[in-house]
């Protein structure tokens, strides 16, 4: 699959602050990508640009050759960014299922199999505003994947998640990776980038390049 992702001249101003200077990256084969950096290092503005959520103020955004941004977001693409928000008195499934009758491509029973996936219950009537931090968190990789994008997008995805829980999402990402999908990854948790990313960038001042990690 060529063309996974590419980015050319990207900078983001907003009111007269380089967030992002012009950046270049070009992905062409599935896998897990790494993105490092400190907070305000401009990681979360990048990832929110390839989403869609965000138009650049100059150069280009392309996700499976189609021009990204000013109300054009990716095809098959799943995303957590920022802290996952949902419907406080609804139960975890019925939040997903809220959420999957937008596009109409994850079936009941993809729900179901993604909720499991992530350790919890899809059959747990509790409603997410007595979820913990990490169920929160659990839920909205649920949310991620429930689709089978081929593009995943996760900012901090271990944010709140015990020592069972990380080894839980890192083994399922890595089976995301076998299955041929493409993840962009950003952690403060390097070893979550040791063993997961099969190249590692580095943002600084909204800077990105490629580094040895």
């Amino acid at each position: 699959m060529n063309n996974i992702i590419k980015i050319n001249n990207l900078t983001k101003v907003i009111k007269g602050k380089y967030l992002l200077k012009n950046i270049n990256l070009e992905i062409s084969s599935p896998g897990v990508y790494g993105i490092v950096g400190r907070n305000g290092s401009g990681k979360s503005i990048l990832f929110k640009s390839i989403a869609g959520l965000l138009s650049p103020t100059a150069g280009s955004i392309h996700i499976f050759n189609k021009k990204i941004g000013n109300g054009s977001f990716p095809e098959s693409f799943g995303a957590i960014l920022d802290t996952p928000g949902f419907i406080s008195h609804y139960s975890g499934y019925r939040n997903l299922k809220l959420l999957a009758s937008i596009q109409k491509i994850a079936s009941d029973e993809d729900i179901k199999r993604c909720i499991s996936i992530v350790g919890l219950d899809y059959n747990d009537k509790t409603p997410v505003k007595k979820y913990s931090l990490g169920m929160k968190q659990r839920l909205g990789i649920a949310q991620s994947i429930m689709e089978n994008p081929n593009l995943l997008i996760l900012d901090e995805p271990m944010n709140g998640l015990d020592e069972d829980g990380i080894n839980d999402i890192r083994n399922m990402l890595l089976d995301l990776k076998k299955e041929g999908k493409t993840l962009l990854l950003a952690s403060h948790n390097s070893e979550d980038i040791r063993m997961l990313c099969d190249a590692v960038y580095k943002m600084e001042s909204g800077e990105l390049k490629e580094i040895n990690y």
